[in-house]
Protein backbone atom coordinates (compact mmCIF):
# COMPACT_ATOMS: atom_id res chain seq x y z
CA UNK A 1 0.00 0.00 0.00
CA UNK A 2 2.82 2.40 0.98
CA UNK A 3 4.62 1.54 -2.21
CA UNK A 4 1.54 2.37 -4.24
CA UNK A 5 1.12 5.81 -2.66
CA UNK A 6 4.78 6.64 -3.19
CA UNK A 7 4.49 5.80 -6.85
CA UNK A 8 1.52 8.12 -7.21
CA UNK A 9 3.43 10.98 -5.56
CA UNK A 10 6.44 10.52 -7.87
CA UNK A 11 4.15 10.52 -10.88
CA UNK A 12 2.47 13.74 -9.76
CA UNK A 13 5.84 15.46 -9.20
CA UNK A 14 6.91 14.45 -12.69
CA UNK A 15 3.79 16.01 -14.23
CA UNK A 16 4.36 19.28 -12.30
CA UNK A 17 7.99 19.55 -13.47
CA UNK A 18 7.02 18.82 -17.08
CA UNK A 19 4.38 21.55 -17.04
CA UNK A 20 6.86 24.11 -15.65
CA UNK A 21 9.40 23.36 -18.36
CA UNK A 22 6.78 23.73 -21.10
CA UNK A 23 5.67 27.13 -19.73
CA UNK A 24 9.27 28.39 -19.61
CA UNK A 25 9.83 27.36 -23.23
CA UNK A 26 6.69 29.20 -24.32
CA UNK A 27 7.81 32.38 -22.51
CA UNK A 28 11.23 32.22 -24.17
CA UNK A 29 9.67 31.80 -27.62
CA UNK A 30 7.27 34.76 -27.29
CA UNK A 31 9.84 37.60 -28.02
CA UNK A 32 11.12 35.75 -31.08
CA UNK A 33 7.58 35.30 -32.44
CA UNK A 34 6.85 38.99 -31.75
CA UNK A 35 9.99 40.11 -33.64
CA UNK A 36 9.21 37.81 -36.56
CA UNK A 37 5.63 39.05 -36.67
CA UNK A 38 6.90 42.64 -36.68
CA UNK A 39 9.14 41.94 -39.72
CA UNK A 40 6.23 40.36 -41.58
CA UNK A 41 3.70 43.12 -40.81
CA UNK A 42 6.03 46.14 -40.85
CA UNK A 43 5.43 46.88 -37.15
CA UNK A 44 8.59 48.27 -35.59
CA UNK A 45 10.38 46.16 -33.09
CA UNK A 46 11.45 47.88 -29.86
CA UNK A 47 15.03 48.36 -31.12
CA UNK A 48 13.94 49.76 -34.54
CA UNK A 49 12.68 53.01 -33.03
CA UNK A 50 16.26 54.09 -32.19
CA UNK A 51 18.20 56.10 -34.84
CA UNK A 52 20.52 53.74 -36.78
CA UNK A 53 24.24 54.37 -36.78
CA UNK A 54 25.40 55.81 -40.15
CA UNK A 55 27.66 53.72 -42.33
CA UNK A 56 31.32 54.69 -41.90
CA UNK A 57 32.67 57.12 -44.48
CA UNK A 58 35.13 55.12 -46.62
CA UNK A 59 37.32 58.20 -47.00
CA UNK A 60 37.86 58.36 -43.24
CA UNK A 61 38.29 54.69 -42.36
CA UNK A 62 41.80 53.66 -41.32
CA UNK A 63 41.83 50.86 -43.88
CA UNK A 64 41.19 53.32 -46.70
CA UNK A 65 44.11 55.54 -45.68
CA UNK A 66 46.44 52.62 -45.06
CA UNK A 67 45.75 51.02 -48.41
CA UNK A 68 45.35 54.33 -50.35
CA UNK A 69 42.11 53.08 -51.86
CA UNK A 70 40.28 56.41 -51.61
CA UNK A 71 41.89 59.83 -52.34
CA UNK A 72 41.67 62.60 -49.77
CA UNK A 73 38.66 64.82 -50.37
CA UNK A 74 40.74 67.95 -50.88
CA UNK A 75 43.20 66.12 -53.15
CA UNK A 76 41.12 64.30 -55.77
CA UNK A 77 42.94 61.66 -57.74
CA UNK A 78 43.56 62.07 -61.49
CA UNK A 79 40.84 60.93 -63.83
CA UNK A 80 41.74 57.73 -65.69
CA UNK A 81 40.49 59.40 -68.91
CA UNK A 82 42.70 62.48 -68.55
CA UNK A 83 45.15 63.00 -71.38
CA UNK A 84 48.83 62.91 -70.39
CA UNK A 85 50.58 66.28 -70.63
CA UNK A 86 52.56 67.05 -73.78
CA UNK A 87 56.26 66.31 -73.40
CA UNK A 88 58.64 69.19 -72.71
CA UNK A 89 60.04 70.90 -75.79
CA UNK A 90 62.79 68.83 -77.39
CA UNK A 91 65.67 70.30 -79.34
CA UNK A 92 64.79 70.11 -83.01
CA UNK A 93 67.24 71.03 -85.74
CA UNK A 94 65.07 72.86 -88.24
CA UNK A 95 67.98 73.12 -90.65
CA UNK A 96 67.52 69.36 -91.05
CA UNK A 97 63.88 68.75 -90.18
CA UNK A 98 60.87 70.09 -92.05
CA UNK A 99 59.59 72.46 -89.37
CA UNK A 100 56.53 74.67 -89.08
CA UNK A 101 55.45 76.99 -86.26
CA UNK A 102 51.73 77.30 -85.55
CA UNK A 103 50.81 80.58 -83.86
CA UNK A 104 47.55 81.69 -82.25
CA UNK A 105 46.65 85.34 -81.69
CA UNK A 106 44.28 87.49 -79.61
CA UNK A 107 43.62 85.08 -76.74
CA UNK A 108 43.16 83.71 -74.28
CA UNK A 109 39.47 83.30 -74.95
CA UNK A 110 36.50 81.01 -74.60
CA UNK A 111 37.96 78.29 -76.85
CA UNK A 112 41.59 78.40 -75.74
CA UNK A 113 41.15 75.64 -73.17
CA UNK A 114 39.76 73.28 -75.80
CA UNK A 115 42.63 74.17 -78.12
CA UNK A 116 45.14 73.36 -75.38
CA UNK A 117 43.41 70.02 -74.85
CA UNK A 118 43.74 69.19 -78.55
CA UNK A 119 47.37 70.26 -78.76
CA UNK A 120 48.17 68.18 -75.68
CA UNK A 121 46.39 65.14 -77.13
CA UNK A 122 48.43 65.51 -80.33
CA UNK A 123 51.63 66.23 -78.34
CA UNK A 124 52.20 69.48 -80.24
CA UNK A 125 53.65 72.77 -78.99
CA UNK A 126 52.59 76.12 -80.43
CA UNK A 127 53.17 79.83 -79.83
CA UNK A 128 50.44 82.04 -78.35
CA UNK A 129 50.53 85.81 -78.83
CA UNK A 130 48.40 87.15 -76.00
CA UNK A 131 46.47 90.36 -75.47
CA UNK A 132 47.34 91.74 -72.05
CA UNK A 133 43.74 92.72 -71.31
CA UNK A 134 42.68 89.05 -71.61
CA UNK A 135 45.24 87.63 -69.20
CA UNK A 136 43.58 88.47 -65.88
CA UNK A 137 40.37 86.64 -66.80
CA UNK A 138 42.21 83.51 -67.95
CA UNK A 139 45.12 83.17 -65.56
CA UNK A 140 44.86 79.38 -65.39
CA UNK A 141 45.02 79.07 -69.18
CA UNK A 142 48.07 81.33 -69.45
CA UNK A 143 49.82 79.38 -66.71
CA UNK A 144 48.88 76.14 -68.43
CA UNK A 145 50.40 77.29 -71.72
CA UNK A 146 53.78 77.67 -70.10
CA UNK A 147 53.50 74.51 -68.01
CA UNK A 148 52.66 72.42 -71.08
CA UNK A 149 55.62 73.67 -73.11
CA UNK A 150 54.03 76.29 -75.36
CA UNK A 151 55.67 79.63 -76.05
CA UNK A 152 53.89 82.81 -74.95
CA UNK A 153 54.39 86.08 -76.83
CA UNK A 154 53.20 89.67 -76.48
CA UNK A 155 50.46 90.94 -78.83
CA UNK A 156 49.92 94.35 -77.15
CA UNK A 157 47.42 95.20 -74.44
CA UNK A 158 44.27 95.98 -76.45
CA UNK A 159 45.10 95.30 -80.14
CA UNK A 160 45.40 98.85 -81.52
CA UNK A 161 47.20 99.80 -84.71
CA UNK A 162 50.43 100.87 -83.04
CA UNK A 163 51.45 103.08 -85.96
CA UNK A 164 48.58 105.42 -85.00
CA UNK A 165 49.64 105.82 -81.36
CA UNK A 166 52.19 108.17 -79.80
CA UNK A 167 55.44 106.50 -78.82
CA UNK A 168 54.73 106.61 -75.07
CA UNK A 169 51.48 104.73 -75.62
CA UNK A 170 53.15 102.10 -77.81
CA UNK A 171 55.57 101.43 -74.98
CA UNK A 172 52.72 101.26 -72.47
CA UNK A 173 50.91 98.68 -74.61
CA UNK A 174 53.99 96.49 -74.56
CA UNK A 175 54.99 97.06 -70.95
CA UNK A 176 51.56 96.36 -69.44
CA UNK A 177 51.27 93.06 -71.30
CA UNK A 178 54.77 92.00 -70.34
CA UNK A 179 53.93 92.62 -66.70
CA UNK A 180 50.56 90.84 -66.86
CA UNK A 181 52.07 87.68 -68.32
CA UNK A 182 55.05 87.69 -65.98
CA UNK A 183 52.82 88.14 -62.92
CA UNK A 184 50.92 84.96 -63.85
CA UNK A 185 53.67 82.73 -65.22
CA UNK A 186 56.91 84.12 -63.84
CA UNK A 187 58.14 84.40 -67.45
CA UNK A 188 58.24 87.59 -69.51
CA UNK A 189 57.53 87.14 -73.23
CA UNK A 190 60.58 87.35 -75.50
CA UNK A 191 58.69 87.92 -78.78
CA UNK A 192 56.23 90.56 -79.99
CA UNK A 193 53.64 90.39 -82.75
CA UNK A 194 52.27 93.79 -83.78
CA UNK A 195 48.49 93.89 -84.19
CA UNK A 196 47.53 93.69 -87.87
CA UNK A 197 51.23 93.31 -88.61
CA UNK A 198 51.33 97.10 -88.63
CA UNK A 199 54.81 98.35 -87.76
CA UNK A 200 57.18 101.09 -88.86
CA UNK A 201 60.64 102.10 -87.74
CA UNK A 202 59.36 104.30 -84.92
CA UNK A 203 57.13 101.52 -83.54
CA UNK A 204 59.88 98.92 -83.96
CA UNK A 205 62.25 101.06 -81.90
CA UNK A 206 59.61 101.72 -79.23
CA UNK A 207 58.68 98.04 -78.88
CA UNK A 208 62.33 96.98 -78.65
CA UNK A 209 61.58 93.28 -79.08
CA UNK A 210 61.88 90.85 -82.02
CA UNK A 211 58.84 91.35 -84.27
CA UNK A 212 57.19 88.09 -85.37
CA UNK A 213 55.03 88.26 -88.48
CA UNK A 214 53.89 85.23 -90.55
CA UNK A 215 54.34 83.43 -93.84
CA UNK A 216 50.77 82.04 -93.96
CA UNK A 217 47.69 84.05 -93.02
CA UNK A 218 44.87 81.49 -92.93
CA UNK A 219 42.32 84.34 -92.82
CA UNK A 220 40.44 82.33 -90.19
CA UNK A 221 39.45 85.63 -88.58
CA UNK A 222 37.66 86.67 -91.79
CA UNK A 223 35.96 83.54 -93.13
CA UNK A 224 35.42 81.58 -89.89
CA UNK A 225 34.83 78.37 -91.82
CA UNK A 226 36.17 75.02 -90.63
CA UNK A 227 36.74 73.52 -94.08
CA UNK A 228 38.51 76.59 -95.36
CA UNK A 229 40.70 76.71 -92.25
CA UNK A 230 41.71 73.10 -92.82
CA UNK A 231 42.51 73.69 -96.48
CA UNK A 232 44.61 76.79 -95.79
CA UNK A 233 46.28 75.30 -92.75
CA UNK A 234 47.32 72.10 -94.52
CA UNK A 235 48.12 73.23 -98.07
CA UNK A 236 49.79 76.62 -97.66
CA UNK A 237 52.61 76.12 -95.11
CA UNK A 238 56.14 75.67 -96.40
CA UNK A 239 59.25 74.49 -94.64
CA UNK A 240 60.35 76.99 -91.99
CA UNK A 241 57.00 78.78 -92.11
CA UNK A 242 55.00 80.61 -89.46
CA UNK A 243 51.23 80.05 -89.66
CA UNK A 244 48.76 82.58 -88.30
CA UNK A 245 45.57 81.41 -86.55
CA UNK A 246 43.31 82.97 -83.89
CA UNK A 247 42.21 80.86 -80.92
CA UNK A 248 39.29 83.18 -80.14
CA UNK A 249 37.23 81.69 -83.00
CA UNK A 250 35.39 78.38 -82.62
CA UNK A 251 35.86 77.24 -86.27
CA UNK A 252 39.62 77.66 -85.90
CA UNK A 253 39.79 75.38 -82.87
CA UNK A 254 37.47 72.89 -84.57
CA UNK A 255 39.84 72.74 -87.56
CA UNK A 256 43.03 72.18 -85.58
CA UNK A 257 42.96 68.34 -85.29
CA UNK A 258 42.60 67.98 -89.07
CA UNK A 259 45.30 70.61 -89.68
CA UNK A 260 47.72 68.76 -87.42
CA UNK A 261 46.96 65.45 -89.10
CA UNK A 262 47.34 66.92 -92.59
CA UNK A 263 50.63 68.64 -91.84
CA UNK A 264 52.02 65.50 -90.25
CA UNK A 265 51.12 63.56 -93.38
CA UNK A 266 53.16 66.15 -95.31
CA UNK A 267 56.13 65.41 -93.06
CA UNK A 268 56.12 68.53 -90.89
CA UNK A 269 57.53 68.75 -87.37
CA UNK A 270 55.75 71.23 -85.09
CA UNK A 271 57.88 73.72 -83.17
CA UNK A 272 57.50 77.01 -81.36
CA UNK A 273 58.74 80.20 -83.00
CA UNK A 274 61.90 80.28 -80.90
CA UNK A 275 62.59 76.63 -81.73
CA UNK A 276 62.10 77.40 -85.42
CA UNK A 277 65.12 79.69 -85.23
CA UNK A 278 67.17 77.17 -83.30
CA UNK A 279 66.90 79.02 -80.02
CA UNK A 280 69.34 81.68 -81.20
CA UNK A 281 68.71 85.22 -79.94
CA UNK A 282 66.52 87.24 -82.28
CA UNK A 283 67.26 90.91 -82.85
CA UNK A 284 64.97 93.53 -81.23
CA UNK A 285 63.19 95.65 -83.83
CA UNK A 286 63.85 93.13 -86.62
CA UNK A 287 60.94 91.52 -88.50
CA UNK A 288 60.72 87.73 -88.85
CA UNK A 289 58.16 86.00 -91.10
CA UNK A 290 59.78 82.57 -91.26
CA UNK A 291 63.07 80.79 -91.01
Amino acid sequence: MVRGRAGVVVALLGLVLAAGCAQSAVQRAEPTRARDAGKRTGDPSPSASAEPEPDPDPATTPAAHENHLVPQRDEPGPSPDEEPPAPPPARVDCSVRKCVALTFDDGPGAYTGLLLDRLRAARVHATFFLLGQNVAGHRDLVRRMVEEGHEVGNHSWSHPDLTTLPTWEVRAQVRRTQQAVQDVTGVAPALFRPPYGAVDERVANAVDMPLILWSVDTLDWLHRDVRRNITAGVREPRRGGIVLFHDIHRPTVAAVPSVLEGLRERGFTFVTVSELFGGRPLVPGHRYAGR
